[in-house]
């Protein structure tokens, strides 16, 4: 009887591990695929909005999809480049166009989902492949991110010149920073030379430049300029920056001492 009942619970045991193996692996493969959207902002045509979507297809492969609303009639060219929007950079990944309902999928064999959510790059979809310079939407991805730490120092009129604005630092998700000028009192169709100093602008005679930004538009009254080094090639963090000793100049046609319109300090140097 012993034995009768020690044959009967293994039975049970044996059956209820067959049972539950299928349940496992069933369960395993139900698993959602993880995916990650990024916003395509606005660039050149008015109304346009989108996303980006990065979706785990496998573990050696992903899908890009992008929607667009408010884009025009007709196919869009897309691609993924390398590099920050501010920088520009070359094609990384080239995409299927956003067709007439606003949607482009690409399966991708070459970037797994871990490597996209960290990747170095923007995604661009412009107008057509005619008219590839009028940029439909765009945004950051991956380590290039903006994340919501930022922190805004005054620049200040020189003399009679009239301009003054912000430089504003934004720490992108793989910490380095976008440097974002804005100015009122420019020039329409006029370029202004930017650069980050030594020193303050106390300094007599003027710190010597360790940074060269992007020239200030004049029309818009800004410049973007992705800073993940100093001109030398020392490598530099948003962080490093909220204690750099340094300033910012604006200069009115060439970078020279005398030829500053605005400037402000930035770091250390802001009480």
């Amino acid at each position: 009887m012993i034995t009768t009942r020690k044959l009967y619970t293994a039975l049970l045991i044996a059956i209820a591990a067959i049972l539950i193996m299928p349940a496992s692996g069933c369960k395993k493969d139900e698993d959602p695929a993880r995916e990650t959207s990024y916003d395509l902002k606005v660039q050149d045509v008015l109304g346009v909005t989108g996303t980006v979507t990065f979706i785990e297809s496998s573990k050696t492969a992903s899908t890009i999809t992008i929607k667009l609303n408010g884009a025009p009639t007709g196919t869009h060219p897309a691609a993924l480049y390398t590099n920050t929007i501010a920088e520009g950079g070359a094609v990384a990944v080239s995409l299927n166009p956003v067709d007439a309902s606003g949607t482009s999928t690409t399966s991708v064999n070459t970037l797994t989902y871990e490597q996209l959510i960290a990747y170095d790059g923007f995604i661009k979809v412009v107008k057509s492949s005619t008219e590839s310079g009028v940029i439909l939407a765009q945004g950051d991805i991956g380590g290039n991110v903006i994340t919501d730490i930022s922190i805004s120092y005054p620049l200040i009129t020189i003399a009679d010149f009239g301009v003054s604005g912000t430089a504003l630092f934004e720490k992108r998700v793989n910490g380095s920073a976008l440097l974002t000028i804005k100015l009122d009192g420019t020039i329409a169709g006029e370029f202004y030379p930017a650069s980050i100093n030594l020193s303050s602008i106390a300094t007599i005679g003027g710190g010597p430049v360790t940074k060269t930004l992007s020239h200030v538009n004049g029309t818009t009254g800004e410049s973007y300029t992705t800073i993940r080094n100093l001109d030398g090639g020392l490598d530099i963090t948003y962080d490093n920056w909220l204690v750099y000793n340094g300033y910012i100049n604006i200069y009115q046609t060439a970078v020279h001492y005398d030829n500053i319109i605005c400037h402000g300090n930035i770091g250390s140097n802001v009480d």
